[in-house]
């Protein structure tokens, strides 16, 4: 810490705050602030959509969405890979007729080369000067029908370094926003919420802040409650009712079904604010930087 004197501002340290307050000011750096509770999702949200879910449905990686929002992204994902499936079917057309065209001519070239090796009338330099153009006249290589051939400078498409941008054909699998793994609408798995049975709270249930509890021990859930799906039927229970209850016996405790490991899917949670339990709680703003 520098001293605090008459000439405080005269240091030889230039503090963290004083750095900050410089980026600030002129724009430049890159902000950051940690994200609060208020900032992240409730874990009963949809990833896409951000709101309470209707229709929860939950991925095999325990992301939870809408089953309409989810439903309308894979269509969306499905169509946009048709309409590039269509443009790419289409450079391929191209490319064979191109190709086809560039075959004819060389036999055409061959061709008109044997005829012109035979005549022994009209000799080879005579050939030659009537092929090429009369440019008598001509001011430019506009006049001559080049203008699509010659380079622009000012449109990038048409500059000498241009390149003909090639359509890569697309991948067919739909990935999930959220994870960025392969989604498949047959892998969704229907969530079923406990509601809390409360009397006394009169309020709409998104106004509630206890709105769901464990289906076996009626624990109020939270996004600091770690809970988990039962795929068999859809229920959701905490990890600590798998620990202590089911995974005893691996038996479902509503339905007396057995269960195996790959039923129980691990509900992934929006976040709580505290550093043990999300990975990412701080935003970044990238700005331009100063270089000396």
């Amino acid at each position: 810490m520098t001293r605090h004197a008459r000439n405080c501002t005269a240091g030889a340290v230039y503090t963290y705050h004083e750095k900050k307050k410089d980026a600030a000011n002129s724009g430049f750096g890159t902000t950051s602030r940690r994200i609060g509770k208020d900032s992240v999702k409730s874990f009963d949200c949809c990833s896409l959509t951000l709101q309470p879910c209707r229709n929860p449905v939950i991925t095999k990686d325990g992301y939870l969405f809408d089953k309409e929002a989810i439903l309308t992204y894979i269509i969306s994902k499905k169509n946009e890979y048709s309409r590039k499936m269509k443009e790419y079917e289409k450079q391929m057309k191209q490319d064979e007729e191109e190709d086809a065209a560039k075959a004819n001519a060389e036999l055409q070239k061959k061709l008109d080369r044997f005829i012109s090796t035979e005549k022994n009338i009209v000799s080879n330099k005579a050939i030659t000067l009537n092929e090429q153009p009369s440019t008598s006249g001509a001011i430019s290589n506009v006049s001559l029908g080049k203008r699509k051939e010659l380079p622009s400078f000012w449109v990038p498409s048409q500059t000498p370094a241009a390149k003909v941008s090639r359509i890569e054909k697309p991948d067919s699998k739909i990935y999930c926003p959220v994870s960025n793994k392969p989604l498949k609408a047959k892998d969704l798995i229907e969530v079923k919420f406990t509601l809390v049975k409360d009397p006394a709270d009169k309020k709409s249930l998104i106004a509630k802040e206890n709105r769901y509890m464990c289906a076996v021990t009626h624990d109020i859930l939270s996004n600091s409650v770690p809970c988990a799906v039962l795929k068999p039927t859809g229920d959701v229970v905490t990890i600590e009712c798998i620990e202590k209850i089911i995974k005893k016996d691996m038996i479902h405790p509503l339905t007396n079904e057995k269960l195996s490991e790959s039923d129980i899917t691990p509900l992934q949670r929006g976040g709580t604010g505290f550093a043990t339990t999300n990975e990412k709680l701080e935003a970044k703003e990238q700005k331009p930087c100063l270089q000396v």
